[in-house]
């Protein structure tokens, strides 16, 4: 793909992300910001991120398909890269059956999408797609330039480069708390995994489909779960939790910091990764 992310970047919801906190990401080393929790409308929170940062990427995970009609967001796809090109990323996904009442034949839809952008000349490099299950991550290969799951474990990473073949992007998530005590670090890890994963389809079928059983899956997610979930420790545990995604065949991983101490843990972690040569 033409698009440079970088190894690492972060996955932040807008309400956690100001022009301030880009520039200090760009400055660790981080190669690209997701804007996570379905940012959509004329995409302005993107636009604000690249006017403050010199080369850093701005992806977006995810623009719903059902929220945003495929002409609105390919004008926003142009008028941002001609103002920032090869900065922007459109990630692009179906969202959950819960959260939509028009959510019926969900991958005709995506499809339909796909093909609304091509006629807007919204390339297939500058598009990826969330996908967990294998026709999705198919379509992802066969229609952009690669995929961006959400809330999965270093099997999927592995399970999920086998599907895609060697060219397609995998830009797995990754949740991560710099928390040395598992049971504070699953405290503060578990409320972000139930609600509302545990509670959506699409999610609890991937892990079940991954092998989580339904004691696994209940009353918040068992210890094992979460844990492989949200991976936590010191600065060297976290490194070791994010490139294991590397080592199961991601090309890039976007870090999701929980927990109150966000700079903290980036710098850490920016430190242990070496994103910026000493």
């Amino acid at each position: 793909m033409s698009i440079e992310l970088g190894r690492i970047g972060i996955w932040r919801h807008p309400s956690g992300l100001s022009p301030e906190l880009a520039a200090e990401v760009e400055a660790l080393g981080y190669g690209t910001i997701w804007v996570g929790g379905s940012p959509g409308g004329d995409l302005s929170v993107v636009e604000s991120l690249l006017d403050s940062t010199d080369r850093i990427t701005v992806a977006t995970g995810i623009v719903n398909v059902w929220k945003d009609d495929a002409a609105a967001i390919g004008a926003d796809y142009h008028r941002i890269t001609a103002r920032h090109p090869g900065r922007f990323l459109l990630g692009l996904g179906i969202g959950h059956p819960e959260a939509t009442q028009e959510y019926q034949r969900p991958y005709a839809k995506l499809v339909s999408y796909l093909d609304e952008l091509d006629e807007l000349e919204v390339p297939a490099d500058g598009r990826v797609l969330a996908a967990l299950g294998p026709r999705i991550l198919r379509l992802a290969a066969d229609r952009s330039a690669g995929a961006h799951p959400y809330l999965v474990t270093p099997e999927h990473t592995r399970q999920a480069r086998q599907i895609l073949g060697e060219g397609p992007l995998l830009a797995p998530e990754q949740k991560v708390i710099l928390e040395t005590d598992p049971e504070r670090a699953r405290a503060i890890g578990r409320p972000h995994v139930q609600n509302p994963y545990l509670g959506l389809t699409n999610y609890v079928s991937n892990l079940r489909r991954l092998g989580w059983a339904d004691a696994d899956l209940a009353d918040g997610g068992s210890d094992a779960l979460i844990d492989a979930l949200v991976v936590h420790g010191d600065a060297e545990a976290l490194r070791r939790g994010v490139t294991a995604r590397l080592d199961a065949g991601a090309d890039h991983v976007a870090v999701q910091v929980l927990g109150p101490d966000l700079l903290p843990a980036l710098r850490a972690l920016a430190g242990s990764l070496r994103l910026v040569p000493s």
